[in-house]
């Protein structure tokens, strides 16, 4: 087999069991990431079997779903609270750069003449709702941190953001013990993900407002996003309208389209 079929196989490996996350998780624990996938290959091949037999899509779907459930638990369990994301001292900052991407058929903006001046929601199973602007972020205890931006695609972008912990909000808005999820809303044309409440809580995960010393231009996610190391691009909320504490998961824009839900690095 050459070393190019090799590599394709692997990767095709790792997308079935959830992508090139799996692999970076078992990489960071340790594990070398061929010998993680060909000891769940036999699982892997079982599940190609299952989602390609002949009843159908429906039992595709089923399978599948499994395999992401199993796998945002693998990651789960393989996540650690305290691991903090450092890029390489030689790294530059990609600056402007820097990938834009948004949902909207433009780069969106908000619109304050017909909604009034943006302010961030944060609720759900909280005793104290927020309503907060980006004068209120400003002012509180600012993080600043030069950290990787992770994307699905394969390529890594290091820049510095600057804004409030997520666990900060949290613990103002006094969350309650019920709360497993967060679900990050944005005005990019209802674009929003949820994630698992300890990678919200993650030290790194972050509010952002600024980027490379600079308030957060519109392209960027303007005026605020959500923004971690820990989890993939996708995962990351630009344009962040709402913070929602939630008992259950809610999916998200590329999560509800076949992208793998926990999207850890």
């Amino acid at each position: 087999m050459s070393e190019r079929t090799d590599e394709a196989l692997l990767r095709a490996a790792e997308h079935l069991a959830g992508g090139r996350i799996v692999g970076h998780a078992a990489e960071r624990a340790g594990i070398d990431r061929r010998r993680f996938l060909a000891t769940g290959g036999s699982a892997l091949a079982a599940l190609a079997a299952i989602a390609c037999d002949s009843r159908g899509p429906q039992s595709a779907q089923r399978a599948l779903s499994f395999a992401m459930d199993a796998n945002a638990r693998l990651e789960a369990g393989l996540f650690r609270h305290t691991s903090m994301d450092s890029p390489r001292d030689a790294a530059l900052l990609a600056g402007n750069r820097f990938p834009s991407y948004f949902i909207s058929e433009t780069v969106p903006t908000w619109n304050e003449a017909a909604s009034g001046p943006w302010v961030l929601e944060v609720g759900g199973l909280v005793t104290r709702p927020l309503k907060l602007t980006l004068g209120d972020l400003v002012n509180m205890k600012a993080t600043t941190e030069r950290v990787d931006h992770f994307c699905v695609e394969g390529w890594t972008a290091v820049a510095k953001r600057s804004g409030v912990r997520v666990s900060e909000l949290a613990r103002l808005a006094g969350v309650g013990p019920d709360a497993r999820f967060v679900d990050f809303e944005s005005f990019d044309n209802a674009y929003h993900e949820s994630w698992d409440i300890a990678s919200a809580m993650h030290p790194q995960t972050l509010v952002v407002y600024g980027q490379d010393g600079q308030y957060l231009p519109p392209a960027f996610g303007a005026p605020a996003r959500v923004f971690s190391p820990v989890k993939l691009g996708y995962k990351n909320t630009k344009y962040l309208t709402r913070i929602m504490f939630l008992p259950n998961k809610t999916g998200g824009y590329w999560s509800d389209q076949g992208y793998e839900w926990f999207g850890g690095t």
